[in-house]
């Protein structure tokens, strides 16, 4: 199956950072449990993220490079807000916070569409803190060519070594969000992540928690790189 002519992203194995069988065991135990991987801390003074590898995607045919360093990709586009507070993780330096990461996000607007060609919205960079932190400001994607709705994003620890994935969101959400303008212009799929064979294989350990922040969302995710 491809994305618009791409191939399908393959899935990134989880165990692959330990050393010695106590390591093993840690990391075991933390990825035992997937959900986990979704409760990034919301503040400096936060707990530690648990020591799981985010599920590897391919950037898809819209990723143009690093985009403009800032916090707010909407650039005016009309849409449902969604507040995205990340926090970046080395898996191999057991969870040590990576300062000085950048984070690249891309997504669709509410209609579907990407930016192209010498527009900008809906896509940029930020670096992280000290605490391995970084916000995204933009809206609730919309739905295109059959596939669950999703938000691109890459982490490039340094210039060597870069992680690409998608975040997804939760259907009911998707569904309340999609009745309401401007994406009630276009006629709603009744399953929008149920559609999307990729998201049935590997989006529970990547769909963002959702929670009401004013007229959107916002979410708290921990980004574990190799």
């Amino acid at each position: 199956m491809t994305e618009n002519g791409y191939p399908r992203p393959r899935r990134r194995t989880v165990l692959l950072a330990a050393a010695g069988s106590a390591g093993i065991a840690a990391l075991a135990s933390a990825c035992a449990r997937p959900e986990e991987n979704r409760a990034a801390a919301t503040g400096p003074a936060g707990p530690t993220p648990s020591c799981v590898l985010v599920t590897s995607a391919s950037p898809g045919p819209y990723y143009s490079g690093p985009g403009k360093l800032r916090s707010d990709i909407t650039e005016g586009q009309a849409g449902v807000p969604l507040r995205l507070d990340l926090t970046v993780v080395g898996v191999k330096s057991g969870c040590r916070p990576l300062s000085g990461a950048t984070v690249d996000v891309w997504q669709a607007d509410a209609q579907g569409e990407y930016s192209t060609g010498r527009a900008t919205h809906l896509r940029g960079t930020q670096v992280t803190d000290a605490d391995g932190r970084c916000v995204i400001r933009t809206i609730v994607p919309g739905w295109y060519a059959g596939l669950a709705p999703h938000i691109h994003f890459k982490v490039r620890p340094d210039s060597r070594n870069e992680t690409t994935s998608v975040f997804y969101l939760p259907e009911e959400v998707l569904r309340q969000v999609y009745a309401r303008q401007p994406y009630a212009r276009r006629k709603a799929p009744k399953d929008p992540n149920g559609r999307d064979d990729r998201y049935r294989s590997a989006g529970a350990g990547m769909t963002l928690t959702l929670a009401p922040d004013g007229s959107g969302y916002r979410a708290a995710y921990t980004v574990g790189i190799a």
